[in-house]
């Protein structure tokens, strides 16, 4: 009977210790992502992803939202494993420059990335050239926070046309697009900075003013930027983060319209995943 005993004892700590293995092994299987809050494109992204390596890679993922600075840094030191919002090679230039050797790329999200001044399809004016003489725009550009650098290229521009008089104004992503909306529903002529994609262009006609000057830079690149432990650590999420891409700025407006009309970001995400299991398929061969 002791015998028995102490076998049964044995057996219970041997059970709780692969328990315990078990546990510790689900915990080790999880990924951070950091993300900028005030980004349309960056929450829809980061959060479409991260639904994407639960379901079908089988990982926990902590999202993390962060400025843009610390985002770059979290990750350049490992203290996040990703981050999928990394403007190349102009607006996110100095981080990149700062970062590119304790990091990895593994590529762009999306293509034709593009900052600049944004007017609405309705308003005949065709470039920033033209604002010199029209003033149907009361001198003013709407602007988002200050120090971004959409703000500061327009900061360039407005000293590059010389439209001397025009005021650049700060506010916010969501200021932006209020006033945005308020003009597009009275017709009225508007000039905003923005960039694609973001939700506004699926939910409006909008169109990019021309710079021949080339103040803005050329179309950008939003990349797949992981720690130099990722690939040891969770090598399935490497080869999901080098495919994962979208397909165009309607496809990820999907996500960010839904978002910003009030479903919560994790809810959007899934939504998208489950009506779009081809093209998750797609990226993870699942």
């Amino acid at each position: 009977m002791a015998t028995f005993t102490r076998m049964r004892r044995f057996l219970g700590v041997g059970t709780a210790l692969v328990l315990a293995m078990g546990a510790a092994q689900a915990m080790a299987k999880e990924v951070s992502i950091g993300y900028v809050d005030g980004w349309a494109d960056s929450v829809a992204t980061s959060n479409v992803a991260a639904e994407v390596i639960k379901q079908k890679l089988g990982y926990d993922v902590k999202l993390q939202a962060v400025a843009a600075g610390i985002m770059w840094q979290g990750v350049a030191t490992g203290k996040l494993d990703a981050i999928l919002s990394a403007w190349l090679p102009v607006t996110h230039g100095e981080y990149w420059a700062k970062n590119k050797d304790k990091v990895v790329d593994y590529g762009p999200n999306f293509k034709d990335a593009k900052i600049g001044l944004i007017v609405p399809d309705y308003v005949k004016t065709q470039s920033i050239a033209d604002l010199k003489t029209d003033n149907g725009y009361k001198q003013q550009i709407v602007g988002i926070d200050a120090g971004s650098g959409v703000m500061i290229k327009t900061d360039q521009a407005i000293k590059d046309y010389d439209l001397t008089g025009y005021k650049l104004r700060a506010s916010s992503g969501a200021g932006m697009t209020t006033e945005l909306g308020k003009a597009y529903a009275k017709q009225e002529p508007i000039v905003v900075t923005g960039w694609v994609p973001h939700w506004m262009f699926a939910k409006w006609k909008l169109k990019f003013l021309d710079d021949p000057k080339g103040v803005y830079g050329a179309a950008e690149t939003v990349n797949n930027i992981g720690s130099k432990e990722l690939a040891a650590k969770a090598p399935e999420v490497v080869e999901f983060l080098k495919k994962f891409q979208w397909q165009s700025k309607d496809e990820i407006g999907e996500v960010m319209l839904a978002i910003q009309n009030g479903t919560k970001p994790e809810v959007a995400a899934k939504d998208w995943v489950s009506k779009h299991p081809d093209r998750v398929s797609e990226w993870t061969g699942k």
